[in-house]
Formats: structure tokens, sequence, C-alpha cells
């Protein structure tokens, strides 16, 4: 045929054809007389013009495509810009609003804990849980929800395309995957126990650290800086092995963790040859499962990593659940209220025995009974650890007495609300008192926050505080440091005293609140306390005898009992424990 020769007219066999009429016709018109061959060509030729019309408007399209594109990029990337902006400033407020409600949550909760538990806790292990436990919190909150959502969020989605793609391959990864979890679950239990230790331990380092800080002046004076830095050494040395160990186990962990993700994937290539094999599932689908498990992987091996994060910040936020959780047992505030003017301030301890709870063993106070009449001076004296200082935190509600009660005016301290009492009706000062790191006048006004300059000034004049005002170029507004540092042991009284007095307590608790003073600073003080003592209940507690011998009541206890009670004279009358003691002191002779 004329379409199987060559152009020059030749045959495929190499023989020339020869263009006469009959072989033209017969070439033209094909068997049969058809018009073949001018169909043929017209198609050929109308293929070529639509190849060559696409050849041309391909460019163009993509162009246009790129065109497109390009228009919707910018908006793309600002839309991008604008999630990813929303996305981290979300996330940093939400991270940092939690920080601040944990925190706040924390210090609420450790403000109203009993006293018997700062008794058991160091200051340092407390601080450590505001501030470390709670960054540590933070920031593992922000890592997972930042880069866990995501792996987590993708590997459900994967998961669900591997049921789609293959049920039966799935229910093989589902059956490897919950033993995973199962045994990641009792691993990770035991790497949150060691993550305890090591935060526990870091606690412990900064109660150290915090005690030597807040005693410098102790520490400098026996010239023990060697020492404190050893033992801070020994701690943290310790706080660095409990660390390494808890390393080796996260190490461990996310090691078997990648052998069993990968033993996952050769499992279901090997499941997946056999399928493909038996003609159960297709190339393609096997492929598709495997992109998708791999994915699966990878997110899995982002979750690993984060695991070590994860454990931390559990373990942080557990140890602040820990203590925001705990239940005290004296309420700081609630109860029942005596009106002002229906308040004489009479004290009663009935049959009160008492062991701290930090020592339940020992029995402080035995069957302790003691009056304090309204109005009157009663002084409590004995022997070192006779019980006399538990006497006065008892009254202050620091702790309730195991057996017997204590009343005010009749009803039972335990009925009355903790807030008024020490608010408003006993005040309280100490042989150290702790005054804080800002001005005198709002160290007085610590006593009523509400009082006005005046009123900050009369109570500061009634202790005997106008020596500081001469003294200081500033006057009450000087700075006294932290604790107080920079005023002398009597300035520091007289300003706790101004504190106690502007509350305008019924009731007076002095606790040895002259015994570390020199004798000028003593009799300064003591001048003030006998000033501001009248028509107040007071219960003083002292060594030195002599500043008690015009009470008008003294009561001796020894070993947790009342002893004996009487005036100065009565008592030295007796020859009893009472004498015995102002012999020991005075040297009174038989």
């Amino acid at each position: 045929m004329f379409l199987s020769s060559t152009i020059d007219g030749s045959t495929p066999n190499g023989h020339q054809q020869v263009a006469t009429p009959t072989n033209y016709a017969r070439g033209f018109y094909g068997c049969g007389g058809k018009p073949t061959r001018i169909l043929k060509s017209c198609k050929l030729h109308f293929s070529a013009v639509v190849v060559a019309f696409l050849n041309v408007q391909l460019p163009l399209t993509l162009g246009q495509l790129i065109n497109v594109v390009s228009s919707l990029q910018p908006g793309i990337y600002c839309l991008q810009s604008i999630f990813i902006f929303s996305y981290i400033t979300l996330l940093s407020v939400v991270g940092e609003n939690c920080a601040i409600r944990m925190r706040t949550r924390l210090f609420q909760c450790l403000l109203e804990q009993d006293i018997s538990f700062f008794d058991k806790h160091k200051t340092g292990e407390l601080v450590n849980r505001l501030s470390g436990d709670v960054q540590d919190f933070k920031s593992s909150f922000k890592l997972v929800i930042s880069q866990g959502l995501k792996s987590i969020t993708q590997t459900i989605g994967c998961t669900i395309s591997l049921f789609i793609i293959s049920p039966q391959m799935t229910a093989l990864v589902g059956v490897v995957v919950p033993v995973m979890i199962i045994i990641g679950t009792i691993i990770g239990s035991g790497l949150r126990q060691w993550s305890r230790e090591a935060q526990s331990q870091v606690a412990l380092s900064t109660a150290v650290a915090d005690e030597a800080l807040g005693n410098i002046r102790t520490v400098r004076a026996f010239a023990m800086e060697d020492k404190e830095l050893s033992l801070y050494q020994q701690e943290l040395e310790q706080a660095r092995w409990f660390n390494q160990r808890l390393g080796y186990g996260i190490a461990g962990f996310q090691g078997l963790t990648n052998l069993a993700i990968n033993g996952m994937v050769l499992l279901v290539i090997t499941h997946g040859g056999l399928l493909l094999a038996t003609n159960q599932i297709t190339p393609g689908a096997l492929m598709s499962f495997l992109v998708t498990t791999q994915t699966i992987q990878r997110s899995l091996a982002n979750l690993s990593v984060l695991f070590g994060q994860i454990v931390r910040g559990m373990t942080a936020g557990s140890r602040v659940f820990e203590y925001i959780q705990l239940v005290h047992n004296i309420p700081v505030s609630d109860g029942h209220v005596i009106p002002s003017n229906e308040l004489i301030g009479k004290v009663e301890f009935r049959n009160i025995t008492f062991s701290y709870p930090s020592r339940p063993d020992q029995v402080v106070l035995n069957d302790f009974s003691l009056n304090l009449p309204p109005g009157q001076v009663t002084a409590l004296c004995g022997l070192s650890g006779a019980g006399k200082s538990t006497v006065a935190a008892l009254l202050e509600r620091f702790y309730d007495p195991d057996i017997g009660s204590i009343y005010i005016d009749g009803c039972d301290l335990c009925t009355l609300d903790p807030c008024w009492i020490r608010g408003s009706v006993i005040g309280y000062i100490n042989q150290e008192p702790v005054l804080f790191a800002t001005s005198i006048m709002e160290n007085i006004r610590y006593g009523r926050p509400s009082a006005s300059d005046e009123e900050v000034y009369e109570a500061a004049k009634l202790a005997k505080c106008i020596t500081l005002y001469v003294k200081f170029p500033a006057g009450y507004k000087t700075i006294v440091g932290e604790r107080g540092v920079t005023l002398s042991g009597g300035q520091k009284q007289r300003v706790a005293i101004a504190r106690a007095l502007l509350k305008d307590p019924s009731i007076l608790i002095l606790d040895e609140a002259t015994s570390a003073l020199d004798t000028q600073s003593e009799k300064m003080v003591q001048e003030a306390l006998d000033q501001v003592s009248h028509g107040r209940t007071v219960l003083v507690i002292a060594h030195r005898l002599s500043t008690i011998q015009d009470a008008d009541n003294i009561a001796v206890i020894h070993e947790g009992k009342l002893k004996e009670t009487g005036t100065h004279s009565t008592l030295l009358n007796k020859r009893g424990l009472y004498y015995e003691l102002v012999r020991r002191q005075t040297l009174i002779d038989n």
C-alpha cells in the first residue's frame, strides 16, 4: 500500500514501487475503494495541530497558574504570619496566666497552713516550689501544647487514614501499639518517681543555700563559709546524681521507643508483603500505608523526645498541687466575734495537754490550768523547756491543744474567729521580733494597715520610738533592711511594741520581750511596756525574774504543769520552786 512505502517510493523490503496509474489509484482509495488515506492523513495533521496548540498553551497556562499562585502567596504568607503570631501569643498568655494562678493559689495555701506545717518544712523548699516547680510546669505546658498537640493530632489523623487504606493491617498495628503504650506507662511511672526524687533534692539544696544566706551574719561570725559551701556542694552532688539517673532513664526510654517504632514499621512491611503476594492489597495502597506509618513514626518519635519534658512537668505540677490540696486544721478566719463593747479580756486555760505535731511523743503541757484576770499582769516563769512559750503559742492559736480548752470571756477559743483574735484582740511581742525590709512607719502600720499616719505616730510615741525619729535623717521613713538588720535589738523591739499597740489589743503577750537586750535598752523597753500594760490583760513570759516582781500574779510552771501561783513576796515566803529560781539568779542565802 501507499502508506506502507517509504518517502522515496521504495517498499519496506527495498524494492522500488512503480507509480503506475493503477498502483496510484489502489493506494489512494485503498482496498475496496474507500478513501482511508485521506481520512488518516487529516487525522494525523489535526492531531499534530492540536499537540502544537497545546504545547503552545501549556507554558501560557502554567504561567497563568503561577501568576494566580503568586497573586495568592502574599495573602497566604500574611495569613500564616497572623496565625503564627496569634498562636504563639495565645500560648504565651495562657502559659503565663496559668503560672500566675498556680503561684497565687500555692502562696495562698501556704499562708493558710497551720504553724505545724512550717515546723516540718524549710523556707527554701517552699520557695523552690513557688518558683522552680511552677516554672518547670509552665515550660513543659507550653512545649507540650506547641509540639505535642501537633504530633498527637497528626497521629490521630494518620491512624484514621490507615484504617481507611487497610483495616486488616491497621488492626495489626492496633494490637502492637497498646502493648507499647502499656510498657511505656510502666516505665514512665518509674521515671516520674525518679524525677520527683531529683526535684526534691534540688529543693533541699535550695533550702540549704537559703538558710545559709538568711543567717549570713551567724555564718560570718563563726567563719563557717567553707563548711556551708561544702554542705551546699554535697547537696548539689546528690542532686546531680539523681538528675543523671533520670537522664539515663529517659535516654533508655527514648531508645526503646525508637526500637519499638522501627519494629512496628518492619512488621507492617512484612505483613504488607504477604498481603500483596496474595492480592489482598494493591501496591499503591501498601505504599500509602507505609508512608502514613512513617508519618506516625515521626510523630511518635517527637513525642518520645518530649517525654522527658513531660515527666519533669508532671512531677513539678504534682509537687505544686500536693501543697495546694493540703487541708489545714486551724482556719485562718471564720468564727464567732465578741463585740468590742463586751470584750473584757478574761483568759482561762483549762486542763490543757499538748504535744507539738513534730514531736508527738514529747508532752509539753500536762493537765495545765491557768487564769489570766482581766486588766492584770500575770507573769509566767520557769526553767527552759518548761512550756512557757507554748502557753503563748496556744493563746495565739498557732496550735490547738490535744486535750482541754482555752476560753476568752467564757467563749471557747476554737469557736472564735482566729483572724479577729490575732488582728484585734491579742498583741504579741516575742524575744526576736522580725521586721520587714521596708520603712519604720510601714513596719509599725503592719499592725493595722488602715491606720493613719497620726495613729502610727501615736503608737510610736507610746513605744518610745521618738529616738528613732530623731536619730535617723529619714525619720520613720528609714528603710530597716531585711529582718530589720540595720536596727539594734532595742530599736527593733520598740518598733515591734508600736506595731502591736497600733491595733489597741485587749490582751498583750510579752514573750521574753527584754531578755536579749542590754541594760539600757531593757530599761527603755521595760518603761514602754509598763506604760502600755495598764488596763490590758497581760501575759509576761520572762527568764529575768527581776522584771516580773511587780506583776499582779506570778505563775511557776515546771515540766508542763502549774506548780505555784501568787505574788512575788508570797512565793518567796513559800520557799518553793519560785524561791529556788530567784535564789539561783540573785544568790539569795537560804
